[in-house]
């Protein structure tokens, strides 16, 4: 692991270079597995969570939505201090809480104290995740960053693909506390080993800014009002709570907006804040992971309920899609270097729209069977093609694009998107399907919300282009 300084602004020898790049890699993948690991296992052990401490309904969504705000509402101002402080000892507490908190739900006596723990898990979760692509930024020159921010996704699309197996084995077989006490052993030996590994400090720094603390609240007030909102949508539809929850957001927004161009010390600074490359990259980010997160849940529904598919037979349905990612996201890589971040991402979006629109031929129920076949297969093997390689390119432009001094904060935009884009998509593909729309057509809209994607690549930087 890393100071937020360039490493060759240490004058390491090349060997130690190699070493603490390495451990800085190591650190991010492991950070990012523990986190995609823990969000697709608890989605298994819910029930047996729900029967073991006759919690309700109500509460059991509370374990996921409290930490969903929490973390989404925290990223960029996490991302900050990790400028501020260093992202490696950010890094440090991250995961080190994450974990403590991962122990703790596994003791909890009752459904409350799995509630608290899991918004403390998520504040712990905010802290962590900027910190991973930080640590890469300090420790890997800009045209390097490529294939470590490919491997880590690779990683993340294992874990995604890995997790609903390990957490139906574990729960199955050992209880649903079990699932919150995997990730105790991992979160503490990389936790030490950061606090460890310690690197001289940086010669000539920058000099340390003041944190923008009420920019950061007007942020997290926006934020914590969009994604409450945007999670309600689905059980209570568009009601006067939901469009207050809207206009507070506005509001909030526009507040924060007005505050960050007038303060000495931005939370966003302007470099960040008014970078055409970097809000093309965010917008493609929203699009991609909208487009992805509401085409499974629509896909998910289709094969259980109209194909009559059982959980494993739909999860196998969908394994090509996590297969791709994995082989996609070091092969993008070698593509971002050949073509440019612009030409990969727009054919990556363009992948993303037609296995969306390929998913979409069956719902229209007049499909043979083999004809249903060929469209799901595909479809999600075209899906995890462009989505793998949308996740590296349009990552590598906003880390790569952002000087190592806001590597955090941009860190903290880009899981930001991440956060928000698969729960818009899952509110915009509920708010359909409650409006009666077919499944054919909800996923129609779902792939014209990704082909917007790939005229917005147009914005980012060709080959050779910085």
């Amino acid at each position: 692991m890393t100071s937020t300084a360039s490493p060759e602004r240490h004058h390491l020898s090349p060997r130690r270079q190699r070493h603490h790049r390495r451990l800085a890699l190591t650190g991010s993948i492991v950070g990012a597995v523990i986190v995609a690991l823990d969000g697709t296992v608890l989605t298994v052990a819910q029930p047996t969570l729900q029967r073991d401490l006759h919690a309700s309904f109500v509460q059991v969504q509370w374990t996921s939505t409290g930490y969903l705000i929490a973390v989404a509402s925290l990223l960029v101002f996490a991302g900050r201090l990790g400028d501020r402080y260093g992202h490696q000892q950010v890094f440090a507490l991250g995961i080190l809480g994450f974990g403590a908190a991962s122990a703790g739900i596994g003791l909890a006596p009752g459904a409350d104290w799995v509630i608290g723990l899991r918004i403390a898990q998520g504040i712990f979760g905010a802290l962590l995740q900027p910190a991973t692509l930080g640590m890469l930024r300090a420790a890997y020159p800009p045209d390097r960053l490529g294939m470590p921010i490919a491997l880590r996704t690779s990683a993340i699309g294992l874990a995604a693909a890995a997790g609903p197996v390990i957490g139906g084995a574990l729960t199955a077989h050992l209880g649903w506390r079990a699932v919150f006490f995997l990730n105790v052993a991992p979160a503490l030996v990389i936790g030490v080993l950061a606090l460890l590994v310690r690197i001289p400090a940086p010669r000539g720094g920058a000099t340390p800014t003041r944190l923008d603390l009420p920019g950061a609240g007007l942020l997290a007030v926006a934020l914590v009002c969009l994604v409450h909102t945007l999670i309600g949508i689905p059980d209570a539809g568009w009601t006067v709570g939901t469009a207050l929850g809207f206009l507070a957001m506005t509001a909030a927004g526009i507040a924060f907006v007005r505050h960050e161009r007038r303060t000495a010390d931005p939370l966003l600074p302007p470099d960040v804040l008014g970078s055409p490359t970097v809000a093309a990259a965010l917008a493609i980010l929203l699009a991609a992971s909208a487009s992805l997160f509401g085409t499974l849940f629509v896909g998910t529904y289709f094969l259980q309920n109209v194909l009559a598919l059982d959980p494993f037979q739909s999860a196998l349905r969908v394994l090509p899609l996590a297969v791709m990612m994995v082989l996609s996201a070091p092969a993008s890589a070698v593509l971002q270097r050949r073509y440019g971040p612009r030409r990969t991402t727009a054919a990556a979006m363009t992948l993303l729209t037609l296995g969306v629109l390929l998913l979409s031929l069956p719902g229209f129920g007049r499909s043979s069977t083999t004809v249903t076949t060929v469209a799901v297969s595909g479809g999600f093997l075209l899906l995890g093609a462009g989505f793998g390689t949308v996740m590296v390119t349009a990552t590598a432009v906003i880390v790569r694009h952002a000087s190592a001094a806001h590597a955090g904060v941009a860190g903290g935009l880009q899981q930001t998107a991440m956060n928000i884009g698969p729960t818009l998509g899952v509110a915009m593909a509920t708010m359909l399907v409650s409006l009666g729309a077919a499944t054919g057509a909800t996923l129609l809209v779902l792939a014209a919300v990704a082909a917007i994607g790939a005229p917005l690549a147009a914005g980012l930087p060709g080959r050779g282009e910085r």
